[in-house]
């Protein structure tokens, strides 16, 4: 219980000092793909400007990009394209297996003797697309276009941003949509249990395990306390791990992301009634307190989603049909 307390305790700590950060502070982690090539002289050029995109945004200390090997291997292992051509749906899964807050791809045009380079700029939560293009000559230096584009890129989401992103919904209104959506079903009891690790740091509060059980208590669910043999009184066990690792600091600030996978088990049967998992980047100016952010904030949006699934209404059918 002690545990516990000073877990949800840390959590409001962390979530007053990430209100006191600048709004200029605010760092959108941005993913970029290669781009598409039309026109007989431009091959090999798509690739070629995302990788000079990323040279000259990665310096800039207001972007924090997503690596680019990591993003591909997530993205291989999904069986998800690597290439420009994202649609909305793709681009959901994208922001919730690589935290990413906005996607950076476009296409390389050959017209005659013109080069025109055309970046869409794609927000994964609202599927809103902003544009930026800059014109050059076939035999131009394609750097300097990069470089020219990456100047335009920045400008359009410093403009665009509070279109792209969605802003950020209150704790209290989350959980009062989550009350509305779970009508007056019958609520289970449930034990949560959720390992997690800050990779190259100690673990001092369970972040992701916290943050899911206040969810579910201001829900009105009864928790016990998986780790005192209460579990077994559970009609519900939700288990699962995390982790946050600290990436490459931008300018005073510390990005860090952090994965959450959870599960919530029928104890009685072994039936998995519902699966998820979600990445999260956050940027702090305090390392530790990004990471332990970032867990809640992935653990927060699982929460959304799988919570719905655990309940039966009075008809027996999960969830309430809006």
């Amino acid at each position: 219980m002690h545990k516990l307390l000073f877990g949800m305790t840390l959590a409001l700590l962390m979530a007053c000092t990430a209100s006191t950060l600048k709004a200029q502070d605010t760092v959108y982690p941005t993913a970029i793909f290669a781009f598409q090539e039309r026109g007989a002289d431009v091959k090999g050029l798509g690739s070629q400007v995302a990788d000079l995109l990323f040279a000259s945004l990665v310096v800039d200390p207001n972007m924090y990009l997503v690596d680019r090997e990591d993003m591909q291997k997530i993205l291989q292992e999904q069986e998800l394209s690597v290439s420009g051509l994202v649609n909305p749906s793709e681009a959901v899964q994208v922001g919730q297996l690589t935290g990413a807050k906005l996607i950076l791809t476009g296409s390389v045009i050959q017209a005659g003797d013109k080069l025109v380079l055309v970046a869409k700029i794609i927000g994964t939560e609202t599927s809103r697309v902003a544009g930026a293009s800059i014109k050059g000559q076939v035999d131009q230096d394609i750097d300097e276009l990069a470089e020219s584009l990456a100047e335009e890129i920045v400008k359009e989401i410093n403009k665009n941003s509070e279109n792209l992103v969605p802003k950020v919904v209150p704790q209290s209104e989350r959980i009062a949509a989550l009350k509305e959506k779970i009508g007056k079903a019958k609520l289970p009891v449930v034990s949560v249990s959720i390992d997690e690790r800050h990779i190259g740091q100690a673990t001092i509060d369970p972040a992701a395990e916290t943050e899911m059980t206040l969810y579910l208590q201001e829900l009105g669910f009864e928790v016990v306390d998986a780790k005192d043999g209460a579990k077994n009184s559970a009609d519900i066990n939700i288990v699962g791990e995390g982790f946050s690792e600290f990436t490459a600091r931008a300018g005073n600030l510390a990005p860090v992301k952090a994965r959450v996978e959870i599960k919530a088990i029928d104890p009685k049967t072994g039936k998995i009634i519902a699966i998820d998992r979600q990445t999260s980047v956050v940027v702090d100016i305090n390392e530790q307190i990004a990471g332990k952010s970032a867990l809640q904030a992935a653990s927060a949006t699982i929460a959304e989603r799988m919570i719905p699934k655990l309940v039966k209404p009075a008809d027996g059918k999960k969830g309430k049909k809006k």
